[in-house]
C-alpha cells in the first residue's frame, strides 16, 4: 500500500510540475447549502445574518473570509424565494451600518422578496443594531432587542481626508485641471470652501430624508415627537428603543424564533441558515465567518471606506 501511494504521489507531483494540474491556496467561494440549526419541522424559518459593516465591498485580504455582504443576501433571498417550505425570514442584525446605498440595498431586497412570498419577517438586533443596521431592521414587521443592545443612529455622515497639509510637510503639490470650478468638490488635496460644503450638506440632508422616510414606513406606530427627538444621530439602549418606539419588544434570539413562528401561524417550525461548504454552524447563534461586529468596527479601513479620499456617504454608528 505504500509503494502504490508514492507512486500516486509522486506521479500527481509530476502533473502538478509539468502545469496540467493547478492548486489553488485562496479556493473559490462555493454556492450556499441548507443548514439546520434548529428543529426537525418540515416547515422552515430562515435565519439571515446582517453582520459588520454594511458594503458592497467584501475583505481585500485573500485570507479573510468576508465577503460582499450585498452580494450574499440577494444569494441568500433568491434561494429562499425558491423553497415553498420557508414560511418566514429572521433578520439576526448585528452591525453599526455602513455605505448609504448598501443598506438600502439590502433594506429594498429584504421588502421585495417579502412582497413576492407574502412571509413575515422579524428582525433580533444582537450587540449592535445602529444606523445602517436599523435602516434594514426596518424592513420586518417586528423588531425585537436584546436588553443590552445599541440601535438608532438614525442620521447620515460624510466621511472626508484632508491631506492638504501633510502633502506640504513632504514638499508635494497636487493640482488638478478641470472643467468646472466644482468638478472636484471634496478633494482631500484642498480646502473645502462654504459654498462646496453647503452642497454637501443639502445632500447629506437628502439622505437623512430618505432614512426618515423609511423609518416612517416602517413604524406606523412610531410616534411623530419620538422620531424628531431620534432623528438627532442619537443611540439608544435596547429598553430606550422599546420606549421611543423604535422595536417591539425586549427578549433573545429564541425569542425571535417564536415571533416568527407565531406571525407565520405555525405550530412548529425548524431554524435553516445559508452556508458555504466547510462552514461550522450547530446552532442559532452559531455566528457567520468573518463578520464580527466589534472586530469590524476595531479594524475599520476609513481610507478604504472614503476610496483614498472621495467623500464617502454613511449610515453608520462610528464613535
Amino acid at each position: 500500500m505504500s509503494t502504490r501511494l508514492s507512486i500516486i504521489v509522486t506521479a500527481l507531483l509530476a502533473l502538478v510540475t509539468a502545469g496540467c494540474i493547478t492548486i489553488s491556496l485562496f479556493p473559490q467561494a462555493m454556492p450556499l447549502r441548507e443548514k439546520t440549526v434548529q428543529g426537525t419541522a418540515a416547515d422552515k424559518i430562515l435565519m439571515m445574518d446582517i453582520s459588520g459593516v454594511i458594503s458592497e465591498k467584501g475583505s481585500s485580504n485573500p485570507l479573510s473570509e468576508s465577503e460582499d455582504l450585498v452580494a450574499r443576501i440577494k444569494e441568500e433571498l433568491t434561494l429562499a424565494a425558491e423553497d415553498s417550505h420557508i414560511k418566514a425570514l429572521l433578520l439576526r442584525i448585528n452591525s453599526p451600518g455602513g455605505t448609504v446605498t448598501a443598506s438600502d440595498v439590502i433594506h429594498h431586497e429584504i421588502n421585495e422578496f417579502k412582497s413576492k412570498r407574502k412571509i413575515p419577517v422579524v428582525a433580533v438586533i444582537m450587540d449592535i443594531g445602529a444606523s445602517g443596521g436599523y435602516y434594514v431592521a426596518v424592513a420586518a414587521d417586528q423588531i425585537i432587542a436584546h436588553p443590552t443592545s445599541v440601535t438608532g443612529s438614525v442620521g447620515v455622515i460624510m466621511l472626508r481626508v484632508n491631506a492638504e497639509g501633510l502633502l506640504q510637510k513632504i514638499g508635494v503639490e497636487a493640482g488638478a485641471i478641470k472643467s468646472g470650478p466644482k468638478k472636484d468638490i471634496g478633494s482631500p488635496f484642498r480646502p473645502m470652501s462654504e459654498e462646496e460644503r453647503a452642497i454637501f450638506q443639502s445632500m447629506i440632508n437628502g439622505f437623512q430624508s430618505r432614512f426618515l422616510e423609511v423609518v416612517t414606513k416602517g413604524r406606523k406606530t412610531l410616534p411623530a415627537d419620538q422620531l424628531k427627538l431620534i432623528a438627532d444621530g442619537r443611540v439608544l439602549t435596547g429598553p430606550q428603543a422599546v420606549q421611543s418606539g423604535l422595536v417591539d419588544q425586549i427578549g433573545y434570539l429564541d425569542d425571535g424564533i417564536v415571533a416568527a413562528r407565531k406571525l407565520a401561524g405555525l405550530a412548529d417550525a425548524r431554524v435553516v441558515t445559508y452556508v458555504r461548504p466547510g462552514a461550522y454552524k450547530n446552532n442559532i447563534y452559531s455566528q457567520a465567518p468573518g463578520t464580527s461586529t466589534l472586530e469590524a468596527l476595531a479594524n475599520l479601513d476609513i481610507m478604504g471606506l472614503v476610496r483614498g479620499g472621495t467623500p464617502q456617504f454613511l449610515y453608520l454608528w462610528m464613535p
